[in-house]
């Protein structure tokens, strides 16, 4: 249940704040008052889609509020507070909105879970979406009082038609994937044939250079083995040298001797790397059969690079992708075979599902005829007839059924769509009549109608507001209307006005009181002027209100 709304900066709102009760709350006023902003805020709250043009002139951010009472709820990120849930919007003037659960940034997508937990709204856009054979499918389903009747058929379809789409796709391509396999093949056999190695390249560069340079590689070896180790002023020699005067020094003193030892290293450093120089010089022979062996493997190499990867690692890469689409190729047929069964037995499967559908949702259909037929008979539509027509349709993932309401609103006429015979207040009449149907006894929640009296006066406007009432013992409703017949039935009624402060109109509600009541179903009744007999009359719907029998 909606405790209060906080409006700030919206349309022509400077700051609002109203609060709301249990029962059935009535927003009235001119026309043009702005009484559908209470309702379009309350439809941000509940997710709906927020704009720049919401934001009032001249100011950064809209924002809204909402207090709940929501002592139930059970919402996975969502923490309720003593039993109360603060749900909040703002509208920046560049368009862009934040929304806000408990106190905690959130995504609108979250506000739209919460929504049904917490209240609905209908307007005169759902009205006109009772036309749509989509919206009354959604209906039916809700009435068969089932979560999601369809889940399964949904499921079922949409295998079904992933199966369908691979199988057309393989279908295609098959011919262009066998032309491709000999392309593939080839590719294969000649990468695997040269048989590279990951840095096979690099390595063979490396020794490609060092034949190319053998002479430089002599000579610069040769002279580094000769200062290290073969000349008479050797390092080696002159190291040797040092070692064996130090060996003298420290026979006399003992302190030298510490500086032989940190000598030694240095020898033995000297003598390998002169052992190792020799054995690289021993390695260094000319072999011109190697080189034009190199230089062959390198161009082979190189061309597979150019062909298939800028690196051996991606020419490999290459090859494990080639490999992979010849293994395809090749088991496409049996893929293709394999589809067909698995699409034969899916659709086996969804027939049988969609059928149960509809065997439930004609049990359901018939029963939502019947208490659609109960209240429009208090509507001041005793004579109507309302039906549900289910037929075939297409497979679709909400079954194989098509659903058309039948309805008419006259004794011996033939039931015709709805879209074809329903007048506005006809309709605003049938609407209510379903919401009332599929609204959840004794949920609690907050029910919002946006001149559901559209169209409609006399003793039909009557019936709406016992209607209303009605609801109203097990919901709270809040609902805006021009009508004098339902605001009379109002447990709380506030009035809507625009006035002018500090050169800006702006909109405001207030909550009337019994004298203020009168007041205003006295103006509803009778217009700008103001009459003792429109006066005695709003007195006497009040007492209607008051008295009535649900």
């Amino acid at each position: 249940m909606l405790l209060e709304l906080v409006i700030e900066n919206y349309a022509v709102v400077g700051r609002l704040r109203v609060r709301f009760h249990p029962g059935l709350n009535l927003l009235t006023g001119e026309t043009g008052s702005g009484k559908s902003i209470v309702v379009d805020a309350l439809g941000l709250l509940f997710g709906g889609r927020a704009s720049a043009d919401m934001v009032r002139s001249g100011e950064e951010r809209a924002r809204i509020s909402g207090r709940f009472t929501a002592p139930g709820l059970a919402h996975p990120g969502v923490e309720t507070e003593d039993g109360e849930l603060l749900i909040e919007r703002e509208i920046l003037a560049g368009g862009k909105s934040r929304a806000y659960a408990g106190s905690r940034p959130a995504a609108v997508t979250l506000l739209k879970e919460l929504a049904p937990l917490l209240g609905d709204i209908h307007g005169q856009h759902e009205q006109q979406l009772l036309f749509s054979a989509d919206a009354q499918l959604r209906i039916v389903d809700q009435s068969s009082g089932c979560p999601d009747p369809g889940e399964s058929v949904r499921t079922l379809f949409h295998r079904w038609t992933a199966a369908g789409s691979e199988l057309v796709g393989l279908e295609r391509n098959e011919q262009e994937k066998l032309r491709l396999l000999d392309l593939w093949t080839f590719q294969q056999n000649e990468i695997e044939s040269a048989a590279p190695e990951p840095g096979e390249d690099a390595a063979l560069d490396q020794e490609r250079r060092r034949l190319l340079n053998l002479g430089r590689l002599q000579e610069s070896a040769g002279a580094a083995f000769e200062a290290l180790y073969e000349a008479p002023e050797s390092a080696l020699a002159a190291v040797r040298t040092a070692a064996k005067k130090l060996d003298e020094a420290s026979r006399i003193d003992a302190a030298a001797a510490a500086i032989r030892e940190a000598l030694e290293p240095a020898v033995i450093a000297i003598q390998e790397a002169s052992y190792g120089l020799r054995d690289y010089l021993a390695k260094l022979e000319a072999n011109p059969a190697r080189l034009e062996q190199i230089e062959g493997r390198l161009s082979a190499l190189d061309k597979l690079k150019r062909k298939y990867g800028a690196s051996l690692e991606e020419v490999l890469a290459f090859l494990v992708q080639v490999r992979e689409q010849i293994a395809a190729a090749e088991t496409t047929g049996d893929r293709i075979a394999a589809l067909r069964r698995e699409q034969a037995g899916l659709a086996s499967q969804f027939e049988a599902a969609a059928t149960r559908l509809t065997a439930q949702r004609k049990k359901a259909a018939r029963e939502l005829e019947r208490q659609v037929v109960s209240e429009l008979a208090s509507l001041a539509m005793e004579r109507s007839v309302f039906r549900i027509e289910i037929g075939p349709a297409a497979w679709s993932e909400t079954g194989s059924d098509a659903v058309r309401f039948l309805v008419s609103a006259n004794a011996g006429e033939e039931p015709r769509p709805l879209e074809k015979v329903a007048s506005g207040g006809e309709l605003s009449r049938i609407a209510l009549a379903l919401k009332t149907c599929l609204a959840a006894s004794g949920a609690g929640r907050t029910l919002v109608f946006d001149e559901v009296d559209a169209g409609v006066g006399g003793r039909a406007a009557e019936g709406i507001g016992r209607r209303l009432k009605k609801l109203a013992a097990s919901d709270q409703v809040i609902c805006v209307t021009h009508l004098a017949q339902i605001a009379g039935f109002a447990d709380h009624h506030y009035l809507v006005e625009k006035r002018e402060s500090h050169g800006r109109t702006v909109a405001t509600v207030e909550e009337l009181d019994h004298a203020g009541r009168v007041r205003e179903i006295g103006r509803m009744l009778s217009g700008e002027t103001l009459t003792a007999e429109a006066l005695k009359h709003a007195e006497r719907l009040i007492e209607t209100g008051l008295s009535a029998k649900l």
